[in-house]
This record gives C-alpha cells, sequence and structure tokens, in this order.
C-alpha cells in the first residue's frame, strides 16, 4: 500500500494502489471496467479514442487522427520510480560549484508550464534537473486516486491534443510570369499538448468530446457549445435570431486572431532573432498580433453586438477562460479558447488528465534529465544579484546555470526570494494585477442511473442572476469525465468533480470543527441547485464525496491563497501588462499562469514553449544576439508600463 494525504490539508488518509508509474503496453480502449491486478491497473471494453500517430512535423514523429474501436485485451500500469537525484550537490573548499556539478536549469515544480519547459530544453540537449514538493507531477493537471476512482485535480477540458492540419497556399511565379498558388497542409501551431508530447517520444490516446461545454444560464437560456462550429454558430443563432450578423462579426475576428497565431511557430517573444524571421515570413499575421495585442474581448464584441443577454452570454465564455468577463478578458486569450475547441477540439486522454504530466516527466526522464519528487523548494539562492540555485526545506541544495520557477511570481518573489527587495518590474505587476480567487472543489462518486445516457461531460450553471457571474458561490462549472472514459470510476458510477470560485478570506480564523462543518454546508448547497437544474435525486446517489477549499489548493499546489492566476485590477489593455518570462533577476525565470498569456492548459503549454526557447539561447542551445535582447527586452518592459 501506499500512503498519502487526503486532499482536505486538515485531515490524512490512506489510498491504496496508487498509479504514480508509467506504461507501455498495447493500449486498451474501453468503456474500461476497473479492477485491481497486483501494483497496477487493469482495464477491459471498449471506447472511441482518436490516436495521434503517422506524419512529421520538425523532424518529430506527430500523428495523422484515425477513429478506431478497439478491444483492450490486458494491461498493467507498473509503478515506476523516476527518482534518481538522491543527494545535494557539495561546494568546494572555497565555497563555490564546480560547473560540471551545475545542471543546465532548474524547473521548480511539475505542472504543465514547468514540464513543457523542462521537457523542450532536455530535446534541445539540456541536462535538467526538475524539483516537486509532491509526490506525483501535474500541479493543477494531476491527479488522485480514492477508493477506485481517478479523480482529475484541475479542470477536465483539455485544449492543445489535436493533431489536426489547417491549409496553407504557396505562391510560385513561373518563366511565363505566370502565377500558380500551391496548396499544401500544414500542422496548426496551438496542438501545443500534441506537440510536447511528440518532441519526448510519447503520446496518447484521447477521446474526442462532442460537446465543449453546456451553458445553463438564467431567463432558461441554454446552449450547447458545438464541437462543430457550424452547429455551435447555428445554435447560438436561434436564441438570438436578431443578432446573427454581431455573433458572426464577433466570432470571425476572434478566428483571425486564431489563425494568426496557428500560422506562426510558436516560440519566445523575447527572443529577436525568432521575431523578425516569423515578421519576415509571416508579416501579416505578426501585425493581425501586434493589433489585438492591447484589446479585450468585451470591447470587440460590443462593437457589433447590443443584445444585454447575448454580451452576458460572451461574458459567461470568457469567464470560463480567464475568471473574469468579457471586458477584462484579453482578446488573444479568448480566440485561442473560443477557436481551438472548434479547430482542434477537447480530446480527453485515456486515464484522466494526470496521464499528460506523467508521460511528460517519462519523456523526460528518457531524454536523459531528471525528476525529484518530494523536493520542497523553500529558496532561491542568489549568488552576486544572480540565480545560482535552490535550498530544500530538508537543507539539500542544488545548482544551476538557470533556474526557471513554475511557482506564481507571488509565490516566487514573495516566499522563494524571502528578504530580497522586490523587483521593479514585479512592483509595477502587482499595481496591474491581484490573486484570483481560489476554488471550492467537489469531487464525487454517484451511481450511473442518476444520470441520463445522452449527459454531456460538461456543464456550466449560473440559473438566476447575470450579476452573480463573477460572484463567490456564483456560477458552478462541472465536469463528468466518465461520461468519456468510464475506466475512472467503479462500474456502474460516474464521477462529478464541481468547482465554484471562492476566496481565501472565507475560510480563515475559524476552529477545525468549523471548518468542516463550513465545507458540508457549502457542497450541500451547491448539490443542491445541481440537484434542482440538472439531476432530481443527485444527492440520494453520492457515495463517495471529497471537498476542497482554498487552504487545500494552497497545501497541495503551493499558490498562494489557492489563486489560479492573476486578475487585473481594473479594465486592462489587453495582453500588454502581462510579464513574460524573464525576471529582473539574472539567471530566473518564470512560467505558469502568471505569465503571458496566462491561465488554462494551453496558455500555460505555450508560456513553457516560449520560456525553454529564451533559457535555451542564453546557455549557448540557440542563437542569440546580445544587442538586440537589450533592446527588445527595454522595449517589451516600456509597452508594459502602458497598461
Amino acid at each position: 500500500m501506499l500512503q498519502f494525504q487526503s486532499l482536505d490539508p486538515q485531515r490524512n488518509l490512506g489510498f491504496q494502489n496508487m498509479g504514480l508509474g508509467f506504461y507501455n503496453c498495447q493500449k486498451q480502449l474501453g468503456s474500461l471496467r476497473h479492477r485491481n491486478f497486483g501494483n497496477g491497473l487493469m482495464f477491459d471494453g471498449q471506447v472511441k479514442t482518436m490516436e495521434l500517430e503517422g506524419y512529421k512535423h520538425g523532424g518529430v514523429q506527430l500523428g495523422a487522427c484515425r477513429w478506431s474501436r478497439r478491444s483492450f485485451g490486458s494491461c498493467a500500469v507498473k509503478v515506476r520510480s523516476l527518482l534518481s537525484v538522491d543527494t545535494a550537490v557539495e561546494r568546494d573548499e572555497n565555497g563555490k560549484v564546480g560547473e560540471e556539478k551545475r545542471s543546465d536549469a532548474i524547473v521548480i515544480g511539475s505542472g504543465i508550464g514547468g514540464l513543457v519547459a523542462a521537457t523542450q530544453l532536455a530535446v534541445k540537449g539540456a541536462k535538467v534537473l526538475v524539483l516537486e514538493k509532491y509526490v506525483i507531477p501535474g500541479g493543477s493537471s494531476g491527479f488522485y486516486q480514492r477508493d477506485g476512482y481517478t479523480f482529475d485535480v484541475g479542470s477536465s477540458v483539455m485544449f492543445g491534443f489535436s493533431d489536426k492540419r489547417g491549409k496553407d497556399f504557396q505562391v510560385k511565379r513561373m518563366p511565363s510570369r505566370c502565377y500558380f498558388v500551391k496548396e499544401y497542409l500544414r500542422l496548426g501551431n496551438l496542438n501545443l499538448i500534441t506537440q510536447a508530447l511528440a518532441a519526448v517520444g510519447c503520446k496518447l490516446q484521447v477521446i474526442p468530446d462532442p460537446t465543449t461545454v453546456h451553458f445553463h444560464l438564467p431567463n432558461n437560456l441554454s446552449v450547447r457549445v458545438h464541437r462543430q462550429y457550424s452547429e455551435f454558430i447555428a445554435e447560438l443563432t436561434k436564441n438570438f435570431p436578431h443578432e446573427k450578423e454581431g455573433i458572426l462579426k464577433f466570432y470571425s475576428e476572434c478566428w483571425k486572431i486564431f489563425n494568426a497565431l496557428n500560422s506562426l511557430e510558436l516560440k519566445s517573444l523575447e527572443e529577436p532573432i525568432y521575431l523578425f524571421g516569423q515578421f519576415f515570413r509571416k508579416p501579416l499575421e505578426c501585425l493581425t498580433l501586434a493589433y489585438y495585442l492591447p484589446q479585450n474581448a468585451g470591447d470587440i464584441a460590443r462593437k457589433y453586438i447590443k443584445d444585454p443577454q447575448l454580451l452576458s452570454f460572451i461574458d459567461a465564455e470568457c469567464f470560463i477562460v480567464s475568471t473574469v468577463n468579457a471586458l477584462q478578458t484579453p482578446m488573444i486569450n479568448a480566440s485561442m479558447v473560443l477557436c481551438d475547441r472548434h479547430f482542434g477540439g477537447i480530446n480527453y486522454p485515456v486515464g484522466g488528465v494526470g496521464e499528460i504530466a506523467k508521460s511528460l516527466a517519462k519523456g523526460l526522464v528518457d531524454n536523459g534529465s531528471e525528476i525529484l519528487y518530494k523536493a520542497n523548494v523553500t529558496r532561491i539562492i542568489l549568488e552576486q544579484g544572480k540565480a545560482v540555485g535552490v535550498k530544500l526545506s530538508d537543507g539539500r541544495e542544488f545548482f544551476s546555470k538557470t533556474i526557471v520557477s513554475n511557482a506564481t511570481r507571488w509565490d516566487t518573489f514573495g516566499k522563494l526570494l524571502k528578504g530580497e527587495e522586490l523587483p521593479k518590474e514585479e512592483v509595477n505587476f502587482q499595481k496591474v494585477y491581484v490573486k484570483a480567487p481560489s476554488f471550492l472543489s467537489i469531487h464525487m462518486g454517484v451511481k450511473a442511473e442518476i444520470l441520463p445516457p445522452d449527459t454531456d461531460c460538461h456543464h456550466f450553471v449560473l440559473e438566476n442572476d447575470w450579476t452573480r457571474l463573477e460572484e463567490p458561490y456564483g456560477s458552478i462549472f462541472l465536469s463528468i469525465p466518465t461520461m468519456l472514459d468510464a475506466s475512472l470510476a467503479p462500474e456502474g458510477h460516474h464521477i462529478l468533480h464541481i468547482f465554484t470560485t471562492s476566496p481565501m478570506e472565507d475560510w480563515k480564523g475559524i476552529s477545525l470543527k468549523d471548518y468542516e462543518a463550513k465545507k458540508e454546508l457549502v457542497a450541500d448547497e451547491i448539490i443542491s441547485r445541481l440537484e434542482k437544474k440538472l439531476f432530481p435525486g443527485l444527492k440520494s446517489s453520492i457515495v463517495f464525496k471529497e471537498v476542497g477549499t482554498p487552504k487545500t489548493h494552497r497545501r497541495y499546489l503551493a499558490r498562494d491563497n489557492g489563486t489560479y492566476g492573476p486578475m487585473p485590477r481594473k479594465t486592462p489593455k489587453g495582453l500588454l501588462g502581462m510579464p513574460f518570462n524573464t525576471t529582473a533577476i539574472h539567471g530566473l525565470y518564470c512560467v505558469g499562469d502568471s505569465c503571458f498569456p496566462g491561465q488554462g492548459v494551453i496558455a500555460v503549454a505555450f508560456s513553457g514553449v516560449m520560456c525553454a526557447h529564451r533559457v535555451a539561447a542564453d546557455i549557448g542551445f540557440e542563437k542569440k544576439s546580445p544587442v538586440l535582447d537589450a533592446a527588445l527586452l527595454r522595449l517589451l518592459g516600456w509597452l508594459r508600463t502602458l497598461a
């Protein structure tokens, strides 16, 4: 038995047969019935999946979309340790650390942003050490297991998993002065999870979700966001026929931005050689993105749409992206999500979201780098103003040429660099952005018969009052991942994963007894709302329930106040105020949701790709121009002052 602590910070529980390892076997596709088998898991049954394989991009084997229905046979998930860094690096008699003992990069935290940065560096040839506080990788994209259920810690809505190829056109001039246009296929560049996995030789089987989310909104407004864009537009215009033209114009602008992003090779916006190269190859796309960089989705929507309820719906669309309304959501962020859900679609990894982090961690090790668990970094070590290493809670020290922090910027500069003067850039960042509220999360196992067979996987519920959208406990996000992958729960059961915003202040200064009572009270109110709106008899079907609060998220994810990223203090100028990966401290970089472009799986993966490119240039694995670097960083710093 492997012993772990409960998700609840105030109780300890034992988890049996927790699948921490990685598997290499013939995949079983299934309605996936869970059964115990030694130290692993076994499944049998059938499920429709999408497998990514069959073509190359940049020398990396990726895939053509292939649908299949296959039987699983037997597949065991064996526990495999990745821990190989058992001793700290010691200094010599002069207190120095030899270059041969330094890694090229230390990454603090193994969230998706940190793992993408680490694996991208590893495949370039860098020696990387990832230090993870917890016992498994993934952070808020991790998992935990209990009583036969496999729960996603965070969101189950997965972007960036597509292998869909777009069309591009090449115009050539013939000797006869005639022109012809050659159409060819290219890989879309926003499928960042697919690319990150492929870069380290990994691929996951995924199950396509036919509906991104089903909105249940005031005035009995019900809108399904279908995978097919035409079906979504048809449903939305059916609800708002008088706004058909405005709907088409708004979402067309989203597509303009998405297509521009999707056509570019995505690397660091802080690296001038790359930027100039992209501009000369794709000037119109680059200018398009520059035009929309300081703009917000709400302002664009109001150019074309007048109906207050439709504008409120777009607020709800953006709230899922950024936990703020459309007027405060950068247009580029909104466009990435509002279009990728149709271009590549939402695809759920077989076995749960935790498979992404596990596969990236395995790929990291397979490419010669290392990951160390139960490694709680408490301090970033500075020497002459440069970040050179880290110190763990057990006293061990590790040294590296560069340090990449996957912690939030508040945790990085407020805790890991405690006692150091806060750089001016971070002071400015904290003037523009505050910590977004945390969440109350409820993981439940329920009897399957309570859910109709055609139930959608993801739901957003705001019953009666649009003004409650951003209020604590006002709106509810519900995922039922077992509607796609039944292997996550015991046979005859489903998983319900419920989120609602909740501030840390609501949970401070109360006794353990009152804390437990309040958890049950708030959870009961949320469940009652879902029972009334969606699933009559829901309460009587519950067989397992675990409630997490902002304290839970703070403890297990090491996030200040349990926050899931930054939120603008006032209406922002698009993404102008968001910092990139470099910091004012030489050798220290940040990655994750408190960096450009912000929150969400696809956004933090983008952050990881950008960070790896900038670090690789700084340590000699990519081309670099110090003069251009300095000029570009000054320009970007000036632009942020305009936010």
